[in-house]
């Protein structure tokens, strides 16, 4: 619950691509334990055809880039 005893899920500041999505990405992320970088990729993955487009499939690219670069590292 948010300070005003709504759910954070109820309302959505600027724009309502996550709106219009049967699951919130946010619970997506938290129920699926991602960590920070595989997270973000979920949530431009899915909102690219609603907000970003092509830019959104860059930005999760460059997410899955950095954290392919970090379970790649040679020790």
């Amino acid at each position: 619950m948010s300070f005003n005893g709504t759910s954070a899920n109820d309302m959505q500041v600027s724009g309502d691509h996550y709106a219009k999505k049967k699951f919130q990405t946010w619970d997506v992320i938290l129920d699926w334990n991602l960590g920070f970088l595989d997270g973000c990729a979920v949530k431009y993955l899915s909102r690219w055809r609603l907000k970003g487009g092509v830019d959104d499939l860059r930005k999760a690219r460059h997410y899955i880039d950095k954290l392919i670069e970090i379970e790649t590292r040679v020790e």
